[in-house]
């Protein structure tokens, strides 16, 4: 029984020494100078006490004061001895501790280096995240004593990476020598940073150390650079799904109908405003379901652009047929009212129009190169409208019609086709895809009157370097013009890219006037 009373008491005393810190460490943080009150904060820091988190970040929130020698937190009506925890008698007019910027940065550093013992590995993988850009070489035990406990394998790398730039600061050239060495396998603009640093003599006086750290950042370079080439190819990707959506449409209108119509790009329009609209109406009605508001546009988009295109095809483009410079005229003319329109029903001004939230955020692929989840969604549809069209052109009778008018109209009508039909079906079906194509693009871009403008030039500079009617010709264009124009973006700037790409364009259709893929039939000539 003796035995057990002494264990008993033994243990009470080891908890009782471990609730408590250090008095002496503690009154430092209320020093007159900053660099004391550095100091105070990096000792208790590295005790990796849960009881330093409570203390300091209470000097964070200002809640830390002196009352006489010793250091208490005040919480509204309440007061706590800060080394014990125990609750204590309000003291009388309190000294508030001076915490100035350098102070609060320590603090934030220190904070994140605490919660790397913390039980969550969302809050570990927050403050390892953190870290990063706010490492010290005093954290180098610390960080050190976190790696050895950490299990999961992602805030592993992260404290790998933290803790070697904590040994940048080591009296040691070997040491600093493998941390530099370990830092040359990341890829993140932040580490490449610290490493520039270490490339003047000035900030480190060991020649390896600093040859060491020139090749380290010759070798990011060489992943920073490829990173951004591949941004630029996704971003170009994304593009070209928005080109792809103008264009198909077009395509088939272009391909049929041999109509020029300027007003492509206001059907896109009429898009967007379905998917604000619809937006509009989930907030009002159903605020619980707003995320879905974007599922239930798309039916929404593709009707009523539908049905402005059929509107359009009936009274004004289907007396015009064979007369090019008045049809494009016209539709010209229809382009502004369908603008002017926009800028009664909707304000001359942009609206928004926001994200859901499960096309929020992105996939990191690297420190510097993270696809955002609204442009992959937007590839993904763009890939899935281009599915079921091809479906529908290929293996349904209406789309056996549209290929016949393509390749030859006359012969078409004289087997029964009727090509009058087909042209205002066919016309819908565009303006459609083009409605798509406008809600597709609400997700990344303004939504206004003018939306449309910027993007009728491209939709036809597809069209006809892809073929004319040529679903695979649209494709390759749309998605290499995309690409392309992105690349020559990051390297030449985007009026030098366009510049280009129309120079491009003007000697390929010289040397291939009939486009990439060209259409077979007798009257094609």
């Amino acid at each position: 029984m003796t035995r057990y009373l002494f264990a008993f008491l033994l243990y009470a005393c080891c908890a009782s020494a471990h609730a408590a810190l250090d008095a002496q460490q503690v009154r430092r943080l209320a020093a007159e100078d900053s660099s004391d009150k550095v100091a105070a904060i990096e000792q208790l820091t590295q005790t990796a006490d849960p009881d330093a988190v409570r203390v300091l970040k209470a000097m964070a929130d200002d809640s830390l004061f002196l009352a006489g020698d010793r250091v208490v937190i005040v919480d509204g009506e309440q007061a706590f001895d800060a080394a014990t925890g125990r609750a204590i008698a309000l003291p009388e007019n309190p000294e508030s501790i001076t915490v100035n910027n350098r102070i609060r940065g320590e603090l934030d550093g220190a904070l994140a280096a605490l919660k790397l013992f913390d039980t969550d590995a969302g809050v570990r993988l927050a403050s390892a995240q953190k870290l990063q850009s706010q490492v010290s070489p005093a954290m180098a035990p610390l960080l050190g004593r976190a790696l050895e406990k950490e299990g999961d394998g992602r805030i592993k790398v992260l404290l790998t990476l933290a803790y070697a730039q904590s040994r940048l600061g080591d009296a040691d050239p070997a040491v600093r020598l493998a941390a530099v060495k370990a830092l040359a396998e990341t890829s993140s603009p932040t580490i490449r940073s610290v490493l520039l640093r270490l490339t003047e003599k000035a900030s480190e006086p060991d020649d390896k150390v600093r040859y060491e750290a020139v090749a380290a950042l010759q070798s990011i370079d060489g992943r920073l650079a490829l990173a951004e080439n591949l941004a630029r190819v996704f971003s170009g990707l994304s593009l070209g799904s928005i080109l792809l959506l103008g264009a198909l449409g077009l395509a088939i209108t272009y391909g049929v109908m041999g109509v020029i119509n300027m007003a492509h790009g206001e059907l896109l329009m009429v898009g967007a405003y379905s998917a604000y609209a619809m937006q509009s109406v989930f907030r009002a009605y159903f605020p619980a379901a707003v995320d879905w508001y974007l599922p239930a546009a798309i039916p929404v988009a593709f009707f009523a652009a539908a049905l402005v295109g059929v509107l359009m095809e009936r009274t004004v483009i289907r007396w015009l047929y064979g007369r090019t410079l008045e049809t494009l005229l016209a539709t010209w003319g229809l382009s502004l009212v369908l603008i002017q329109s926009a800028r009664v029903v909707f304000g001359a001004q942009n609206v928004e129009v926001s994200n859901p939230s499960w096309m929020s955020g992105g996939v990191e692929l690297l420190p510097n190169l993270i696809l955002p989840w609204n442009r992959i969604v937007i590839v993904g549809f763009a890939l899935f409208v281009l599915l079921l069209v091809w479906v529908l052109m290929n293996k349904t009778r209406l789309g056996m019609f549209v290929r016949a008018v393509t390749q030859n109209r006359r012969m078409a009508g004289c087997v029964g086709v009727p090509t009058a039909r087909i042209d205002t079906l066919a016309f819908a079906l565009g303006a459609g895809i083009a409605g798509l194509g406008g809600l597709a693009l609400s997700q990344i871009s303004n939504v206004g009157p003018d939306m449309g403008q910027g993007y009728i030039v491209d939709s036809f500079m597809v069209v006809v370097l892809g073929g004319v009617g040529q679903l695979a010709g649209a494709v390759w264009a749309a998605l290499g013009l995309g690409i392309f124009s992105k690349l020559l973006e990051g390297w030449a700037g985007a009026v030098i890219a366009k510049i280009a790409i129309l120079v491009f364009i003007i000697v390929f259709i010289q040397k291939r006037p009939q486009g990439i893929f060209a259409l077979k039939g007798r009257s094609v000539e």
